[in-house]
């Protein structure tokens, strides 16, 4: 089974004559290493067993990920459920040791801080807003559909929406956008007190960030979730 994938799996592409443009280093956040590593899912043992099963047969051949990827999701779509379920005793070994070292775990001292309930919640995007609306319907029409395909899903039908179609979900987005930041103001104002107006603003001011930053790192989460679906 891995053979016919990785048989096509090929050598990485040519490099073009273009000049590559330098890539913009992103700073990564980080975690807490104590963390149990997360739970797989029957397919990310497929994916990792088909690679395992490639480095040992070509050890010298390098891989083009993305033609990788593309073949490895064709043949689990045509795989039937007994070939499948090696992967699916797999993914719930997994889990279970997750759920077992998750009881154990604490966090790390120093680690997220617990959000301030009266802080303002930043506001969804056009495209959020957009999920919000169609994600029901796209899980009512495609029962047992998984979260990384109702995401793909959702990212093709935003990408295919007119300039014009989008402007109701933007405009909403940015009248969202315009409330929370008058919210963050006035949050931040509340932090003003006699003889430490400064440091309480200033305070105030850096746990509204703190807190977005968290959030984001939330969404990011979210994502590489759905990646693994």
């Amino acid at each position: 089974m891995e053979d016919e994938l990785l048989a096509s799996g090929g050598a990485a592409a040519a490099p073009s004559a273009r000049r590559p443009r330098p890539r913009r280093r992103v700073k990564m956040a980080k975690g807490d290493p104590k963390k149990p590593k997360g739970k797989m899912s029957a397919y990310a043992f497929f994916v990792q067993t088909c690679r395992e099963e490639h480095k040992k047969k070509n050890p010298e051949v390098p891989v083009n990920f993305a033609e990788f990827s593309k073949k490895c999701s064709e043949r689990w779509k045509t795989m039937s459920s007994k070939e499948k379920a090696k992967f699916d005793e797999m993914a719930k070994a997994d889990k279970v040791r997750y759920d077992r070292e998750m009881k154990d775990y604490g966090p790390a001292k120093g680690g997220k801080k617990k959000k301030d309930p009266n802080a303002p919640k930043r506001p969804p995007s056009g495209f959020f807003l957009f999920c919000s609306e169609f994600r029901p319907k796209i899980k009512s029409t495609n029962p047992g559909i998984s979260i990384g395909d109702v995401a793909k899903k959702l990212g093709e039908m935003w990408n295919n929406l007119s300039d014009g179609e989008k402007q109701p979900y933007n405009n909403k987005a940015a009248k969202l956008k315009e409330k929370y930041e008058k919210d963050v103001a006035d949050y931040k104002s509340k932090g003003k007190f006699d003889g430490a107006k400064g440091a309480a603003t200033k305070a105030a001011r850096k746990k509204v960030e703190e807190e977005d930053e968290e959030e984001e790192e939330d969404e990011e989460e979210e994502d590489e979730d759905d990646d693994d679906e």
